[in-house]
Formats: structure tokens, sequence, C-alpha cells
């Protein structure tokens, strides 16, 4: 056997050298020419105030590249039907392995995606009843809710050898229940809601949002189809009229020499509202689709979304639509207690499936739950699941918050699956506000000093000690405690909760105060949402006392969409500029008149490339200012339009609020803006680029216009660094003192703490919560620590 008789320790490998992910001249959205150096295989946090440039340097600009050059080793046929990136503003980027992005995205809201299609726990279990059901009704497909069933016969040609002709059957089974397609529920439009029948239709009968009397595509087809007596009565039609009004089939008809498509009234509302995502359309179309259309359980299939054969087919007592109902921790055991090795394999990669659910802390919910449903970051933890198992190493994992969501009982849980992802050789990225996830941090990088543009910097970059003496504004917020109140405020009234029984909830009872600070909390899937937006929210009581709810959905917008229009603030805008100028408020809008002509007031040209990248470069007509030159003259208080919208909420708010261009609407808008920590927004940044905290701020800034008295807010503390929450309580106090009631759905103990009233409920998760655990002041609850909310609580401020 060979022996060194040198001591000198063996070279490193060459390969050994490239332990770092090298970045350098950063300059995506607010990034200022950022350097850093983030260690491989290890668990790096990024810290900074909501809007300082952290997703712009984790998802922008390492995982963006990172996704490009995978992109570019598929063939450029492959590549043509991939979307197509660009290359993140960087000089150098090095190091780089091959990025898996875990965002809070909420999954798709298509009413057949469920948890259990999306983690393929559905498919293993529709091979499983087709192998073990009684009776057998089939393959698996015949499980599925997604597979209609088939059935076809006729003729058909053989061509082998003499052609012949044969007669053929063709028949396939699916599960999926034919009266509601899968969906669980049947859509039932109240027609009062969508016409006047005392009028005709030359009168004005339509009560459709966007239905002038005079539009050429709507209105005017059905009076000028001939098929419907313009000038008779809606209920004076007689059945035929009435047939060919709501339910005709498509049918071209010319309208004053014009080819036309008539349609009747039910399928063709289906087509231009229905069919669409309801969080994506405007505000008042929203709430003509909320008046006019009722969702019912589907009477069929009573909601199981099967059709009856695949209800009918059994393992033991269960069938698939029991197994997809049960809690995924009950559902796990019954697995685990079948004992059949002709599927033996298929069970363990079942069982390992659920259990994966169990220990990422979804054990309460089902398999049959709407994927659109879950919250930003229950979301999240779904895609985790299918990452916990791989056997891939050497890998990037970038998460968003991964404890947005988490009850501080729970955060511990995720810690420790970071760190498992870690321990596999994999580099950890995580973009977090929370000090408990911070502190398992190995390296740290803190951007800021500020957001937007007073932010895109590096602050800090070392260890958890190093930040502590920083001397940042993380470092200095770092181990901030809130204070129990000493004093709390008396309710004037009380909205009244009996016998609750959404989800998981167990008859609940309980009176919510008025005039106050309460808040609801408990672990996550304790039915705390279930409460608030499930049975408070909806109640009749909560419709006298004008409730506003302003929950986790995400704002819907596109590049052309910004804080202006969003908020309804470009409308006083325009018609000061045109008030001003003497001229027409559509001018001044980008997407209308004034909008520049090359660009189509976008700001950018946009080429595809075709399987390239596409490229996205600044008009050279307007300079990216997206007016017409001509529209640029005009001015307000010394500024053009394009000068406006480039102004930062702060400044705007000084501009409109004297001199020429005092504008009280516009300013009223502002202020609020303002009110939420967003003054550093500029007014014309597009949604696209906004972070989930500023978006979800956003929101409750166009919401505080309400007249409602009662807010109710879903952890509007998501996406906030340390020190923004203490502007939040002073944001909510402001509303309370205003008169407001606030009842506020939060795990944050600063939130918590600041509370006159909590109702924790609990004590566990799913089938193991939904009862209210304690009611009363944070000081009794500290006091009593008898809930996993009160010792979490009691701990952090120090009792």
């Amino acid at each position: 056997m060979a022996t060194r008789t040198d001591s000198q320790p063996p070279a490193p490998h060459a390969a050994d050298s490239h332990d770092v992910i090298r970045v350098h001249g950063a300059r995506v959205n607010n990034l200022k020419d950022v350097s850093v150096e983030i260690p491989k295989r290890r668990l790096t946090v990024l810290t900074g105030v909501s809007g300082s440039g952290k997703s712009s340097l984790v998802f922008g600009t390492i995982a963006a590249e990172s996704q490009r050059l995978i992109n570019e080793t598929y063939s450029a046929f492959v590549q043509g039907f991939m979307p197509t990136l660009a290359r993140p503003e960087v000089d150098v980027l090095e190091g780089l392995t091959t990025a898996i992005v875990v965002d809070q995205q909420r999954m798709g809201s298509d009413p057949r995606s469920t948890v259990g299609t999306a983690t393929d726990a559905n498919a293993m279990l529709r091979i499983l009843f087709s192998r073990l059901g009684e009776p057998h009704i089939g393959p698996p497909s015949a499980y599925a809710f997604n597979v209609p069933s088939v059935r076809a016969s006729g003729a058909i040609t053989v061509e082998r050898g003499a052609k012949k002709t044969v007669k053929a059957t063709f028949e396939r089974t699916g599960g999926m229940c034919p009266r509601c397609e899968g969906r669980g529920a049947v859509s039932d439009i109240d027609l009062t809601q969508l016409y006047d029948d005392s009028k005709s239709l030359a009168e004005g009968a339509f009560t459709i949002p966007g239905w002038k009397s005079d539009s050429f595509w709507t209105v005017r087809v059905y009076a000028e189809s001939g098929f419907l007596d313009p000038d008779k009565k809606i209920r004076d039609f007689t059945e035929k009229e009435m047939q060919d009004f709501l339910y005709r089939e498509p049918t071209k008809v010319k309208v004053e020499g014009v080819n036309l498509t008539y349609e009747g009234l039910i399928p063709k509302i289906q087509k231009s509202f229905l069919s669409k995502d309801k969080e994506s359309l405007q505000p008042h179309i929203r709430a003509f689709v909320e008046r006019a259309v009722t969702f019912t359980t589907c009477p069929e299939c009573e909601g199981t979304r099967l059709a009856e054969g695949a209800r009918s087919s059994k393992i033991g007592r269960i069938s698939i639509a029991d197994a997809c109902a049960m809690q995924i921790s009950d559902l796990a055991t019954w697995v685990g207690g079948l004992r059949e090795p002709s599927v033996a394999p298929l069970l363990t990669v079942l069982r390992r499936t659920l259990d994966s659910f169990v220990e990422i802390g979804l054990g309460y919910l089902a398999l049959d739950r709407a994927s659109g449903t879950l919250s930003g970051g229950e979301a999240q933890r779904v895609k985790m699941i299918r990452h916990l198992g791989s056997a891939l190493t050497d890998t990037t994992y970038v998460f968003d918050e991964p404890t947005a969501g988490l009850h501080p009982h729970d955060i511990q849980r995720m810690n420790d699956l970071l760190l498992r992802l870690r321990d596999k050789g994999n580099t950890v990225l995580v973009v977090e506000h929370k000090p408990e996830t911070i502190v398992i941090a190995d390296h740290i990088v803190d951007l800021g000093p500020g957001a937007g543009t007073a932010g895109g910097t590096v602050c800090f970059e070392g260890t958890v000690e190093g930040l502590r003496a920083s001397g940042t504004v993380t470092g200095r917020h770092f181990d901030d405690r809130a204070r129990v109140k000493e004093t709390v405020r008396e309710p004037t009234g009380r909205l009244e909760i009996r016998g609750a029984t959404t989800n998981n909830l167990r008859d609940v009872d309980v009176d919510v105060p008025l005039g106050v600070l309460a808040v609801v909390t408990g672990v996550a899937g304790s039915g705390k949402s279930s409460l608030v937006h499930g049975s408070l929210a909806r109640g009749r009581q909560a419709a006298d006392e004008g409730v506003v709810s302003v929950d986790q959905s995400p704002i819907r917008g596109s590049r052309r969409s910004n804080p202006a229009t969003y908020t309804g603030l470009l409308d006083p805008i325009r018609k000061a500029f045109a008030k001003a100028n003497g001229v027409k408020p559509a001018l001044f809008s980008a997407n209308s008149e004034g909008a520049c002509p090359t660009c189509n007031g976008a700001g950018v040209v946009y080429t595809d490339l075709a399987m390239m990248a596409g490229v996205a470069t600044t008009c050279e007509e307007c300079e990216g200012k997206r007016f017409q030159a001509a529209v640029l003259e005009y001015r307000l208080g010394g500024r053009d339009i394009s000068e406006v919208l480039a102004m930062s909420v702060t400044e705007a708010e000084e501009f409109f609020g004297a001199g020429e261009a005092r504008t009280p609407a516009a300013h009223a808008v502002l202020a609020r803006l303002a009110d939420v920590g967003l003054g550093y927004l500029s007014l014309g940044q597009p949604l696209t680029t906004l972070s989930g905290g500023e978006r979800q701020r956003l929101k409750l800034a166009t919401h505080m216009a309400d007249k409602g008295g009662v807010y109710i807010l879903d952890e509007p503390t998501a996406g906030l660094h340390l020190a923004d929450v203490e502007q939040l309580l002073g944001l909510l106090d402001r509303l309370v003192d205003s008169g407001k009631s606030v009842i506020v759905v939060e795990h944050h103990q600063a939130v918590m703490a600041h509370a006159d009233w909590i109702i924790d409920l609990g004590p566990g998760a799913g089938h193991n919560g939904g009862r209210v655990v304690f009611e009363g002041t944070p000081a009794d609850l500290v006091a009593a620590r008898s809930t996993l909310t009160g010792e979490h609580l009691a701990a952090y401020v120090g009792a």
C-alpha cells in the first residue's frame, strides 16, 4: 500500500474553485450596478425593505439567466414552443447552476384544477382504484373527472389490400360528471339582472354593463336581426321568440349591410363574462357577474365532480370521491393500511407523496380542494412537495417568502425543510422578512437602504451577527419586539356569528367586536379564513355594517397597467390637464387618443424573433414617454403628462396639493397611497414590476375610499419589512380612530400584541381545528398561555 512521504496538503482540484455565484453590475429594475458573491451549497437569505430590489436580484437576474441558458440547450424547433427570455441587464454572471423557482404565484384558477391534480396524487389514486376497485369499471381514465365518456359508431374505410368499408363502434369510459362537466358546481344565471322585461329592446331593456342602446355589436344585432320584434315588450315574447332570444345557436345575420353573428343571450354572456377569470374583470363587471350568476353544488354528483360509475367503484367502503374528500393526513393513514402486493410500488410512492403534505404542514388540505382557493403561502408549499423527494443535487432553489401565511409554530418546520434541501448539496436562496428564518442563514445579503429609486444597492453582506451590528435598516429592526397594550379600546358593538360550519368550522358561535382592532389568529388551516371570509363577510349583518374585504387575491394587470390606472388616479389627472388646456381628456391616456402611434402607448417596441429571445427596445419616436409629441406640448403647473407619470407618489402629492395644479380628487388618492407606505412608487410604474407586498398595499389604498364601516384584512404584513410593520400598525390605528372597525387575519406577533381583542382558532389544523380556543385581550392571552399562539406571543414579548 502506497504512503505519502510529503507533508504538503494536496492542491485543490480546479473544479472545486467554482464555489460561488458571482454577480457583477446587475441593473435589472431598480438595481444600481449591484455586485455580490453568493456561496454555493449554503442557505443565503436576501433581506431589505419591500421594493429594495431583492426579487430583481434573485428572480429577475440569477434565476432568469439560469432559465434562459437552460432553454438555449434545446433545439431551435423546441425553443419555438417555449417562452422567449431576454438576457438580464448584468455585466457578469458566473457559477450559475440549474435554478428551480418556488414562488408565491397563485396556482391556476381553472375550476377543474385541484390539489390532487396539481401534485399527481390524483393520477396515482386513479391507477390504484382501476386495479383494486370493485366493481371494476375501466382504466384509470374512468376515475378522472377531467375525462368525459365518449361513444361513437359509424362506417370506417380500412385501406389494406382491397379497400373495405366496415362498421365500427368506439367507446371510452371517463369519470367526468356529465351535468357539471367535472366542475362540481353548476351556474344559474338570474335573467332579471340581464334585462328589464317590462321594456322592449328599442326602449333599452338590457341592464348589462357596457351594452349601450346604439352599440352595433351587442344591442342592435338583437333588435335588427329579424328574429325578434324590437318594439315588443320582452315579457310578451312568444315561446319561440324567447328561445331565439336566450338560447339560439350562432347564426349569420346582416345588419345595415354588415355581416354579423347573432347568438342567444345566455351563451353570449357565458362567453363574454363567465369564461374569464373573475379576478381579471373590471370592478363594475365583476360586481355584475357576482349579482347575475349563482353557483350551486351539482345535484347529480353532489360536488364530487365524478360520474356515477366512478363513485360506485370502491376499495373496502371507500370510493375515489371519498378518498379525495378526506383530510390528507387521514388519507395517508388509509393508504398505509392497504396491503396489496400487486400494487406495492405504487402504494409506496403515493404514501410518500401524502406524507410530504403532512410534513410540510398541509395535512389539513383535501385532494379535491380547488387549487385556485389556496393562499400564496399554501400554493408555494404545494409546489415544494415535488422537490422534497428529488434526487437532484447541486441545484439552486429560489424561494419567495416561504413563511408567508405560516403561524410562528409552523415556521420551525419550514426552516427544517430549507436546511434539508441545503444539506443535500443544494444552493438555497430565500427572499424573506421574518427574523425566525433570517437567523438560520449561512449568508445574508441586505439590500436597500430604501425602496424604489432609493434602493437597489447592497447595504450588507455577511453573517447574522454581522447584520445585527451593521446599522442597516434590517439590522436596527432585527430584534424589534412589540409590547402588549396596557389599555385597550372599548367595543362600540358586535358582529354576531352563529353556527358557522364553513369548511372545517365546528358550529362556531363568536361575537366579533366593532370599533376596535380585532385580530383573528391560529395555526395555518385552523379555520381563520373560513370564519372571516366564509361566515363573517357574507352574513346579513355584515351587509348592513358595510364590510370591505381586502383579501390576498392577486392584482391582475398587464404591462400597460400602473398605480395611476389601477387606483383611478389617472381620471382626475386627465380631466385637470384637459381643463387647463381646453382639449379632450382622452388625449392624456396612453391607451387612447394620446398614445404614441409607433409603440401604441407602451413606451417600448417588442420585437418577436420567433425561436430566439424577443427584444424590447425603447420607442425612438416618443423616447419611452408613451405619448404623441403634440400631447406633450400641453402642460399643467409647468409639467407635461409624461413628467407627472414619472413622479413618485410623494412628489405628486405635493404637486397636486397646491398651486396651479391643485386637484383635490387626485390629492386624496395620493394621500391614501402615501398612508400605506407607497410614497416611493412612481405613478407610471407597470404593475407587473411590483412586489407582492406592494400590490397588496396598493389594493388596501384603493379600498380605503370605500364607504364601508368594517375593514377585513387578510395578513396585511405579508411582504412587509420589519421597519414597515410599525407604519402599518399606525395606519390600522388611524382607521380605528376615524370610527372604522378593523378585523385582521394575522400571524405576526407585533400585530397580535397591538390588538384590542384576539380570537384564536385551533387547537390544530383541519379537523383538529375549527374551534375558538381563546377570546380576549392580548394581555390575557399572554398570561394564560393556554394555546400555541399564547405561548409564542408570550415568548415574543418576553413575558
